[in-house]
């Protein structure tokens, strides 16, 4: 089911949240948080960017979330690092008790972190989901093994993984409702002003950010030798990420390889280079998708 809203854009305060009977029993949620630097790069709402919409703190404790949940229920509330103490005042507002959380680690193609995040203390790696429960439910069975960490390649701008449902649904009971949803999936109700499946959600796309599977590339001193079937195995791997439209230099950020090295390894397993700065054919990025 999906609920289509006013856009939040052009209205002050959300409209009313969908209801099922019995209440929604589990809840996911992502609020468009609004950060105290309005107008830098990496703020939702720069001007150019026109990433997304975003509420205040008042405003997204002020959604009635107690009226829709069951009397027994989970929350999933993803919350920014820098917004921790934010979350957990949203969590009590809306009816739930704080009580574990889960650690989104982005990855890179490699296995490892993904240095590209931003953050003015520390470059964030990772992202918070609180959970929350309200009365009295445990998890389902298979949470009982089931560890408290995501590890995926990060998506689009402010986009969550999508590894995230089958997590949930493994660990907590229908009927599910994902507020301010960006992208539906099957079986969930949807609630905000990007929900509907015909609507483009906002924010620039950018390559290297579209998620897929992580590919093991071995970390590597800078000097070290490599024998010849060993070279070749890594740059068959490289040469599928750079085909599928990673350029040279994402390739060295995401696995610390110098610039040099990355060019060296392709070329090795005979890997037509492109121009510098020239985007990969289109029907190459169809296919790789």
């Amino acid at each position: 089911m999906t609920t289509t809203t006013t856009p939040l854009r052009l209205t002050t305060d959300p409209p009313p949240l969908p209801q099922v009977d019995g209440g929604f029993r589990t809840i996911l949620a992502d609020p468009p948080w609004r950060f105290q630097n309005r107008t830098g790069k990496v703020a939702p709402e720069h001007r150019r960017l026109d990433r997304y919409s975003t509420l205040s703190l008042d405003q997204i404790c002020a959604i009635d979330v107690r009226a829709v949940a069951a009397t027994n229920a989970h929350l999933y509330l993803w919350v920014p690092n820098a917004l921790l103490v934010e979350g957990l005042q949203v969590m009590k507002a809306w009816g739930f008790r704080y009580v574990s959380n889960v650690v989104w680690a982005k990855r890179r193609k490699d296995g490892g972190p993904d240095g590209r995040g931003v953050g003015f203390y520390f470059r964030n790696v990772t992202e918070l989901i609180l959970f929350g429960v309200r009365g009295s439910m445990r998890t389902l069975p298979p949470a009982r093994s089931q560890v408290n960490m995501i590890e995926t390649r990060k998506r689009e701008h402010s986009r969550k993984p999508d590894e995230q449902y089958g997590f949930i649904e493994l660990c907590s009971p229908g009927p599910y409702l994902e507020m301010f949803a960006r992208y539906p999936q099957p079986g969930w109700t949807v609630w905000g002003d990007e929900a509907p499946a015909d609507v483009v959600p906002r924010g620039q796309q950018h390559a290297g950010y579209a998620g897929g599977d992580v590919v093991r590339i071995p970390q590597l001193e800078p000097n070290v030798r490599l024998d010849r079937a060993f070279a070749e195995q890594v740059g068959r791997g490289l040469r599928r990420q750079y085909e599928a439209g990673t350029s040279i230099r994402q390739l060295a950020m995401e696995t610390d390889y110098s610039i040099q090295r990355i060019r060296t390894l392709l070329e090795l397993v005979g890997t037509p280079l492109r121009s510098p700065g020239r985007a990969p054919a289109q029907e190459t990025l169809t296919q790789a998708a």
